[in-house]
């Protein structure tokens, strides 16, 4: 079994110490290094070759959101999930912006974590509806919306609906009956016509337009 490779990066080394322990008991992930703040993390990131990194915000040297920006520029096909202490607007706002897969607070249930972790390791997003709904109120909504949004094809809407619902592109792609190939085509299209960065950023977009609702209090959309 090809296990995830997971870089953890937090400058408590207890919080480190605590995660390695827990994600070491999971025979599908292997913790392949720890790094206590963000620029150990863009300097170690070549050689360690993380499938995810778990990325702290606040941190000494370089914080969470400049790594992220760092290290997707580094390699843009990077996979970060933020695990924080912090719900505050203007942190879930940036690292998102930055271009971090997925957000989850540090008092998440273990399962969660590694639901997260396994979300964005198959290209997922991985929002708690609560973050989520943070993040509707800031995100910087793109240029004339709804005539973005006329753009998009049948096919594509329906492919944003399914994006927005967490679903990989093989699982889109099985329920369309296409080829993963012909989703990830569609998903470029919409992120390019959009003008978005990321799926997490197409995701909020399909629920700011009334595509997709998220139920308060659950974990799920619908």
């Amino acid at each position: 079994m090809e296990k995830i490779r997971v870089l953890l990066v937090d400058d408590h080394p207890v919080v480190r110490r605590g995660m390695a322990a827990m994600l070491g008991t999971e025979t599908d992930i292997e913790v392949v290094g720890e790094c206590s703040n963000g620029q150990e993390a863009v300097d170690r990131y070549p050689a360690l070759q993380p499938d995810v990194v778990l990325m702290d915000l606040v941190m000494p040297v370089m914080d969470g959101v400049e790594a992220i920006r760092r290290l997707l520029a580094m390699d843009s096909r990077a996979r970060i999930l933020v695990l924080t202490s912090f719900t505050s607007d203007d942190k879930v706002f940036a690292a998102i912006n930055a271009g971090a897969a997925g957000y989850l607070l540090k008092d998440s249930d273990p399962e969660d974590l590694i639901r997260a972790i396994h979300q964005v390791h198959r290209g997922e997003s991985s929002l708690h509806p609560a973050i989520a709904r943070k993040l509707l109120a800031e995100l910087s909504q793109p240029p004339a919306p709804k005539e973005k949004g006329d753009e998009l094809t049948e096919r594509e809407k329906e492919v944003l609906t399914y994006i927005a619902q967490g679903l990989s592109n093989q699982e889109i792609a099985e329920k369309l009956v296409v080829s993963r190939a012909t989703v990830h085509s569609h998903v470029s299209r919409i992120l390019a016509k959009l003008q978005l960065d990321s799926r997490t950023q197409a995701a909020l977009y399909a629920i700011r337009e009334g595509y997709i609702t998220i139920n308060p209090g659950s974990g799920r959309s619908g």
